[in-house]
């Protein structure tokens, strides 16, 4: 009995010591939503672009400008949705959002992220639109993997995916919209979905 109940013990322990290292409150669902929200903005965007009045999209045209508002309406939902369900999930497992754990995930998240968007800025000033895409999949790839140390593992498989979507996407650079809706909506609807029936049913 002594024995068992060490082995109990032990595994609590281990198992205090893995949650105080992640946060596990992520929402897979918040995952799927971002995925439909990606999606449909890629939509809206094949729209803008059928419906240019000019054969090429330029920076200064209203195709660019609509195109800049839906990636922004459609970052600012995902970032609220997944805000709103983390913070659902937090309280029915009694964790705190901001806590150190989360806070290293957020930093580690942002930093190849912002290096990301700061370096397809610098593409878009000087018209390299065909890396744009992959550049964005591949910077964001390595955002995840490099929060998933943070949080739970299966968003180091979603990053390594989308690195992998965005290296194919380099070669292919004049379906970028089409990588884009798969990276940012088809994976992340899939990926949510193994992550809300794994960890959020529950």
């Amino acid at each position: 009995m002594e024995t068992k109940d060490y082995l109990k013990d032990i595994q609590d322990i281990k198992s205090m010591m893995a949650q105080s290292s992640q946060f596990i409150s992520l929402s897979g669902f918040s995952g799927i939503i971002a995925g439909v929200y990606a999606l449909i903005g890629a939509f809206i965007a094949n729209l803008l672009i059928e419906n240019s009045t000019s054969q090429y999209v330029t920076l200064e045209s209203s195709t660019f400008k609509n195109l800049i508002i839906t990636a922004a309406i459609v970052l600012i939902l995902s970032i609220v949705t997944a805000y709103i369900f983390t913070v659902r999930k937090a309280k029915k497992m009694n964790e705190k959002v901001w806590n150190p754990t989360s806070k290293r995930l957020v930093v580690n998240f942002c930093i190849p992220l912002v290096t990301g968007g700061l370096f397809s800025f610098l593409l878009l000033r000087n018209g390299s639109y065909g890396l744009i895409v992959p550049v964005m999949l591949i910077f964001y790839g390595l955002a995840c993997v490099n929060a998933s140390k943070y949080t739970l593992r299966d968003v180091r498989y979603l990053g390594l995916t989308q690195v992998a979507l965005g290296l194919v996407a380099t070669e292919f650079s004049g379906y970028g919209l089409y990588f884009w809706a798969i990276g940012f909506g088809v994976c992340h609807i899939l990926y949510g979905s193994v992550m809300h029936y794994k960890y959020d049913r529950n």
